[in-house]
């Protein structure tokens, strides 16, 4: 699977932006597709990551801010970034598994996209 991230910008603090994640190469829809994101000089973390079903789960710093869907039909995810902080700086990255369980650990991913950068000024 091939996954193609986009939406990312410069935006000041207190704005939104919305990613995408299209996924394509294959003709199966991926049961589970998140999101993480990398700072410079941290680790990847967590951000949200919703199965075919719809149900999700997102990190607690963002819970409230980000919301995550998906268009099963266009094999795409989203992640609506809203009230964004400073602290939200990062590549953010998406990201498919073939289990429909929710989970936060990126071993459980297997294929990435290639992330796209978000920088939210103060």
């Amino acid at each position: 699977v091939q996954l193609q991230a986009s939406g990312g910008g410069l935006v000041q603090a207190g704005g939104s932006l919305r990613l995408s994640c299209e996924a394509s190469g294959r003709t199966f829809r991926p049961l589970l597709m998140g999101w993480f994101r990398q700072a410079p000089g941290k680790e990847r973390e967590f951000v949200a990551c919703i199965n075919i079903s719809g149900n999700s789960d997102i990190e607690d710093s963002v819970e409230g801010r980000f919301t995550i869907s998906r268009d099963n039909a266009k094999n795409t995810a989203y992640l609506q970034m809203d009230s964004l902080k400073p602290e939200d700086t990062a590549v953010y990255y998406c990201a498919a598994a073939g289990v429909r369980r929710l989970t936060r650990n990126s071993d459980s991913y297997r294929d990435w996209g290639q992330g796209t950068l978000v920088t939210v000024s103060s």
